[in-house]
């Protein structure tokens, strides 16, 4: 399959998800929107979409013209029944593309917290294999606070009650990081976010020889999964 996917920022690639999809024999066809490639004009030679983070925010279109544009694709490649996979800056990008809203949190969530499945998420077939309470890494000041119609919840934190979710069985958008390898959340560890939202490059550290391994090995069953179960090659 060829998947089409949106990059925001340099640090926020499809990590270890990228490296699984292309395990499987999936194309990536990179779109490194932040530096200058245009969205695509269709869906010609797209078999599916991830959308990744980025530390802008949705509305934040005069200083990022190409939101505008990325949104509506999500939109129009959603209605076509493309697979979409929408990651922290991209499930917000997803919310929004179908009819949800995104604020601003009251704190960001930075670091490493609990989250806890929803109904939704303990019967969804894209986190077979995993508990119902995960420690999971986030770095986000913004939030969903409105899911789109008939989208169905599957995740949520202390913090923040939409970390996940997905509309129809096609689209699914996470809030927290599940693909990042040891050496991206290194570098989140020295982020600007990390001092506003009241915790220390220490603590990340720290917390991270705690919860790594589990995190990486369960993050790893999910990127499996939306690899077979999201994006099945289907040979002929």
């Amino acid at each position: 399959m060829s998947l089409l996917v949106f990059e925001h920022h340099p640090d926020e690639t499809p990590a270890v998800l990228g490296s699984i999809l292309q395990s499987y024999g999936h194309r990536l066809r990179v779109v490194e929107l932040d530096e200058g490639d245009a969205v695509p004009v269709d869906l010609d030679d797209v078999d599916g979409i991830v959308s990744m983070g980025g530390p802008m925010n949705v509305d934040e279109v005069g200083r990022h013209p190409w939101l505008e544009p990325e949104i509506a694709y999500l939109n129009t490649a959603h209605q076509a029944g493309v697979p979409i996979v929408g990651v922290c800056l991209g499930a917000q990008l997803v919310a929004k593309a179908l009819g949800g809203d995104v604020a601003p949190m009251k704190e960001p969530e930075v670091g490493w917290q609990n989250v806890r499945l929803a109904f939704g998420g303990t019967i969804d077939p894209i986190y077979t294999g995993i508990g119902w309470d995960t420690m999971q890494f986030h770095t986000h000041s913004r939030q969903v606070t409105q899911l789109p119609p008939d989208a169905t919840p599957l995740a949520g934190s202390k913090m923040c009650r939409c970390q996940a979710f997905r509309v129809t069985l096609t689209t699914y958008a996470f809030q927290y990081h599940f693909e990042w390898d040891i050496q991206a959340l290194m570098r989140v560890a020295t982020d600007g976010l990390v001092k506003e939202a009241g915790t220390s490059t220490d603590r990340i550290i720290a917390d991270c020889r705690t919860y790594y391994d589990d995190y990486r090995r369960l993050g790893d069953r999910l990127c499996h999964t939306i690899a077979t179960v999201l994006f099945p090659i289907v040979k002929t």
